[in-house]
């Protein structure tokens, strides 16, 4: 099931008090989309599906127009997500690296919902949770963005669940950047922020060296840190999981983390599948070749693919504490006053 920003609050904190983290891949196509569904379910998890501007503009979604790529990115998923396969499965579709001179206006019509049409009706579709790319953001920026949305989604009546972010590539964040950044969002829109994305030494993309500076001590700082600054619990979400080895992504979860972004070594892995699979059977691809057809359709490669990349997902899911969780989560949802 596709959550709506309650549904996804009530997980987020199911997440927090129970001491796992949600998986949040960053799919630039339908295919990964499918992946990371069947991966979730077949561990019994929550996933959340997430999107930067440059996949909603890509050749798969948006072809140059961000407003149509979402629209199609939603689509597909709702479509998906609320099937009969995945309907016991909570989805999130959570927006990541919105930046520039779109984001806002583009962020902003998503908080008000997207209008779809489809076989003569019409719908309305928002992300799940919100986040935008705060590294070319002076700190007051930052907050004005967040707090144009909380008021687009007041003005609109619709409900919102966000996702703060500070200078995540500039190692520690200090504490009282957090004070700057969610106090002020807080007094306005108690319970807007649902989660924080605070540096605490990994950085986006891969890195040569590892990850020396990472910190569990430092997201456990942090975590305390807002609690005492907002009187309720907020789980962090790592940004730049790639390479950061598993006993430390397990150390991240047990000091506080609830999302944990995957994107570039989810871009590798796939791009290396599909490098493999030319390789093995590009033979295949001659016009005289029995096999051509079968090999040259997409079914073929997104096969080969899928049957690599699903279980390295599943896995993953599982390292962070996500697995079988769908039952006691669901039965959450459905006795939770938010959803």
């Amino acid at each position: 099931m596709l959550l709506n920003p309650l549904q996804a609050r009530t997980v987020l904190q199911h997440a927090k008090t129970n001491r796992y983290a949600i998986l949040a891949v960053n799919a630039d196509s339908p295919a990964a989309i499918n992946d990371c569904l069947e991966a979730a379910r077949s561990v019994n998890a929550p996933i959340m599906i997430e999107t930067s501007l440059w996949q909603l503009t890509s050749h798969s979604f948006g072809m140059g127009d961000p407003w149509l790529g979402m629209k199609r990115f939603m689509t597909q998923l709702e479509l998906l997500a609320n099937d009969t396969c995945y309907a016991d499965i909570p989805v999130f579709y959570h927006t990541d690296h919105i930046k520039g001179d779109q984001a806002l206006p583009l962020l902003n019509d998503a908080v008000r919902g997207l209008d779809v049409q489809m076989g003569g009706s019409s719908f309305r579709l928002s992300p799940s949770s919100i986040s935008l790319d705060s590294s070319e953001l002076s700190e007051s920026e930052n907050v004005n963005a967040i707090l144009e949305l909380c008021r687009t989604a007041q003005a609109s009546n619709r409900p919102i669940t966000l996702e703060m972010e500070a200078g995540v590539d500039d190692g520690v964040t200090p504490l009282e950047v957090a004070q700057h950044l969610i106090a002020p969002v807080e007094r306005e829109f108690p319970g807007a922020i649902q989660l924080w994305a605070p540096g605490v030494g990994t950085i986006h993309g891969f890195s040569e060296t590892g990850f020396p500076a990472f910190s569990s001590d430092a997201i456990r700082a942090h975590c305390d840190f807002v609690k005492n600054l907002t009187g309720r619990e907020i789980g962090l979400a790592l940004h730049g999981s790639s390479g950061l080895p598993d006993a430390d992504l397990e150390r991240a979860v047990q000091a506080g983390v609830v999302k944990v972004n995957w994107s570039s070594d989810s871009l590798l892995l796939r791009s290396q599948l599909a490098r493999g699979y030319y390789s093995q059977f590009g033979a295949q691809l001659e016009r005289t070749h029995p096999k051509f057809k079968n090999t040259a359709m997409d079914n073929g490669l997104q096969q080969f693919i899928s049957s690599s990349y699903v279980p390295k997902v599943a896995a993953r899911i599982s390292l962070l504490g996500g697995a079988n969780r769908v039952a006691e989560l669901m039965n959450h949802l459905n006795n939770h006053p938010l959803a």
